[in-house]
């Protein structure tokens, strides 16, 4: 009895146990949840607006308020089982940048609040924080020269 496959009589085998993925019904759940979250943030806008504020601080209102509802959904657990339905619906850059802090500093809270807690917080937020900040200094020079 011969058990050796062939790598093509593998790859069938394989193929066949696979599961297929469904991307109709993923597309919808990215785009009804993406399009949640969005709305949520429209609607702390338009309430900010309503109160009299500026554009300026409408745009920052509405920006902490996404981070801060981002970052507690995960802190509770909810943003992992919205990820896991929805997909790239859930990675709507505020909110999935806020995911994106928050697990990491999460999965390593029992190493206490420093090396745990505060150290993996930026294993995501450092080389962010580090390009964007070097980008805008670059674009800020490059704007410096070519204003005069």
């Amino acid at each position: 009895m011969n058990t050796k496959m062939s790598s093509k009589q593998y790859e069938e085998y394989i193929k066949d146990k696979l599961p297929k993925p469904k991307y109709l019904k993923n597309c919808i759940a990215a785009f009804i949840v993406g399009g949640f979250i969005c709305d949520v943030a429209q609607f702390i806008s338009n309430i900010t607006k309503s109160y009299g504020f500026n554009k300026e601080a409408v745009s920052a209102i509405t920006a902490i308020s996404m981070v801060f509802l981002g970052a507690f959904l995960t802190g509770i657990g909810i943003y992992d089982r919205i990820g896991r339905f929805a997909g790239a619906g859930s990675i709507v850059p505020i909110t999935g940048f806020a995911n994106s802090i928050v697990s990491p500093a999460m999965e390593f809270k029992r190493e206490g609040f420093i090396f745990g807690v505060g150290a993996k917080m930026f294993v995501l937020a450092g080389p962010v924080l580090v390009y964007g900040i070097s980008a805008s200094i670059i674009i800020g020079i490059i704007h410096y020269l070519l204003g005069k």
